[in-house]
């Protein structure tokens, strides 16, 4: 076996799909099926179970596959020391997010200052993140809910109150405090489960014994306002996003909620390597997000 085979094997038992992993690795799906056949029979067991045209990750494939990405982590590892020898102007870093939008001011700041460091970012929901950090495809995670899993470190980033958004002209508009009751039967826009604004607003409801009217479920958070700004319903948006929407037409206002907050937190696997760039990442986002926590929410 080769190193080649190995990168093959992980992508495919991350996606259990052939095709998903060949787009993934850039290489024609035949090619791909060949080299796991020969991986396969170079072990003299078979890695996966093939069900029709699909394929799942056995008991042989699935202890393989914790001590490929063992090697193949530290190989990685080793990558990212030498390219530190190399000084920030050569860095790369993998960053996920439930939202970019909470990113795109420190990566741009970021940059400006690091032109050299390679950032490649991901889109993720909690779970994914977790996995993402499991599997070493990701460096840091900003998440705004605890992350599963062991050797986790965490940081916190800021603490900023989450407010109540309504259309204009919406009966609630111009208030400066609601109740969650004053919510019974509002049209809610939120997100799909698994992101932090729907997991806030499950709570929320649920404390107060009301039965949610979800009538628009998103994959991006940063897009609620605009949606609630389009008159299709009321939601939770976070303060700090309202010094970014200044031109969204929606009223603002605080909601009478016990720990009606957000808290962002950058996540990371305290049993990997860091390099030099995802360290001066993490000071440089804690510099950055305690500079706009000082604004005032509304």
């Amino acid at each position: 076996m080769d190193l080649l085979q190995l990168r093959y094997f992980q992508a495919v038992a991350r996606r259990e799909h052939l095709s998903q992993a060949a787009t993934e690795l850039r290489v024609a799906q035949p090619s791909l099926s060949r080299a796991i056949a020969r991986l396969e029979a170079d072990l003299g067991v078979p890695l996966f179970d093939r069900t029709g045209r699909g394929l799942r990750l056995n008991r042989f494939g699935a202890g393989f596959l914790r001590r490929v990405e063992r090697v193949l982590r530290e190989l990685d590892d080793a990558r990212r020391e030498l390219a530190d020898a190399a000084g920030l102007d050569h860095g790369s870093i993998a960053v996920a997010a439930e939202t970019l939008l909470t990113l795109t001011g420190l990566v741009r700041e970021f940059r400006a200052e690091h032109p050299g460091v390679d950032i490649r970012l991901y889109q993720s929901s909690a779970a994914t993140m977790a996995k993402q950090l499991r599997t070493g495809e990701v460096d840091l995670c900003f998440a705004s809910q605890p992350l599963p899993g062991p050797d986790l470190r965490t940081r916190q980033l800021l603490r900023e109150e989450v407010l109540l958004a309504v259309p204009p002209g919406h009966h609630l508009a111009g208030r400066e405090r609601v109740r969650p009751e004053d919510l019974a039967g509002e049209p809610f826009v939120t997100t799909r489960p698994g992101y932090w604004p729907r997991e806030l607003a499950d709570r929320l409801f649920a404390a107060a014994g009301l039965q949610p009217d979800y009538t628009c479920e998103s994959d991006e958070p940063g897009v609620t306002g605009d949606l609630i700004g389009a008159g299709l319903g009321v939601g939770l948006v976070p303060a700090l996003s309202r010094h970014s929407a200044l031109h969204t037409p929606v009223s603002w206002m605080r909601l009478d909620a016990p720990d009606c907050y957000r808290s962002l937190t950058l996540v990371w696997r305290a049993d990997t390597y860091s390099s030099v760039a995802a360290q001066r990442l993490t000071e440089f986002a804690g510099e950055y997000f305690h500079r706009l926590s000082n604004r005032d929410p509304i």
